[in-house]
């Protein structure tokens, strides 16, 4: 009995310093900052705001470059640049993904079939399902993923 009821004060006390240093977190970290120190405020998201010339590019495959344009746990929109002739390799993963094509033209394979759209168009793929892209004309895609895709975050 007394080890259930000293366990018991330990967990309230706990609790307590957490609720303590989550209302000290709210007061002295703004989640918009790109880096806080405190642990309360690693949050899987991005900054509320976010602009362009701010953003690293990353190499996705030759040709391919991504930009993370905002994310949280359920939610991601990556801006895609290809060269003319550039290739997204078939892949597949459990993410849903709908894609808008800002511009350039795009030769699109997913569950094996084939269709060519241009900027203004837009794509749906199913978790699972494999699919591709090769790029006809230089061009960028808004891909939008549920949930985010944490290995482009480098987190798994």
């Amino acid at each position: 009995m007394k080890k259930m009821i000293l366990m018991a004060v330990t967990m309230m006390a706990a609790l307590t310093v957490s609720a303590q240093n989550q209302g000290d977190c709210k007061k002295k970290c703004d989640m918009n900052e790109k880096k806080c120190e405190k642990e309360c405020c690693q949050k899987t998201r991005s900054a509320s705001f976010l602009y362009e010339k701010d953003l690293k590019w990353e190499d996705a495959e030759p040709g391919v470059q991504r930009q993370i344009m905002g994310y949280d746990g359920q939610l991601m929109v990556v801006k895609v640049k290809f060269e003319k002739g550039a290739i997204g390799k078939p892949h597949r993963h459990y993410h849903t993904q709908a894609t808008y094509v800002a511009s350039g033209k795009f030769e699109l394979t997913i569950d094996g079939e084939k269709k060519i759209l241009s900027a203004g168009d837009g794509y749906y793929v199913a978790p699972d399902v494999l699919h591709g892209a090769v790029c006809l004309e230089a061009g960028v895609l808004i891909d939008t993923f549920s949930p985010m895709r944490a290995d482009f975050l480098g987190k798994k």
